[in-house]
């Protein structure tokens, strides 16, 4: 997902503005293991010691990309379109896929930037793997607000089942199937009805 820059900001951006930019669009695009902290500070056009000023270690740069991706992906844009887009807890649920569908269509469409850092530090206990396990519980988190709210019977479990299909669908349509969205938000209304079902 692109990152939007205020226009009532007038003032030239200053270094780590231009660096958090910079590694928000290539690590959010390209994963965090393939850009290196020289390719960073080129792209930001700031020296590396600027860079290292700001942050001390890679890892460190890392981790202020997964907040901000939290803060901007997740808050800033999920939560704030699956509100937009529907009124009940039930219809905000299947809004999730509303919303990937607009996603998964648009030329810059980057995948999961969590799923990638799962993927590129896979050793249990580093620090950007913790983090990014975090932000994803907190992605649960909020579909487990929405299931409770629609009266789900087990909420944390219809939430994880709820954030696999989400995370599926995301993973397809990184593979190229458009239409992945569309495909998840008929097993997902199918994991609706059988809720309704046992109540």
């Amino acid at each position: 997902m692109r990152l939007q820059q205020s226009p009532a900001s007038r003032r030239p951006a200053s270094a780590r503005e231009r660096i958090d930019r910079t590694a928000y669009q290539l690590f959010s695009r390209h994963g965090i293991r393939a850009i290196g902290v020289d390719t960073l500070a080129a792209r930001a056009g700031v020296a590396k010691m600027t860079l290292y000023r700001h942050y001390p270690s890679k890892d460190a740069l890392a981790l202020a990309f997964l907040r901000r991706r939290e803060e901007l992906w997740t808050r800033a844009w999920l939560q704030h379109e699956v509100e937009r887009r529907a009124r009940t807890p039930r219809a905000r649920l299947l809004a999730v896929f509303d919303t990937f569908d607009q996603w998964f269509r648009r030329p810059e469409y980057e995948g999961c930037a969590l799923a990638k850092a799962l993927l590129e530090h896979g050793k249990r206990g580093h620090p950007v793997r913790e983090a990014a396990v975090g932000h994803i519980e907190t992605i649960r988190a909020f579909i487990a607000e929405l299931a409770r709210a629609a009266a789900v019977r087990d909420p944390d479990e219809f939430a994880r089942q709820w954030q696999m299909l989400m995370m599926g669908c995301i993973l397809a349509a990184y593979a190229g199937d458009v239409r992945a969205a569309k495909r998840g938000k008929k097993v997902a209304a199918t994991l609706l009805a059988q809720e309704e079902g046992k109540t």
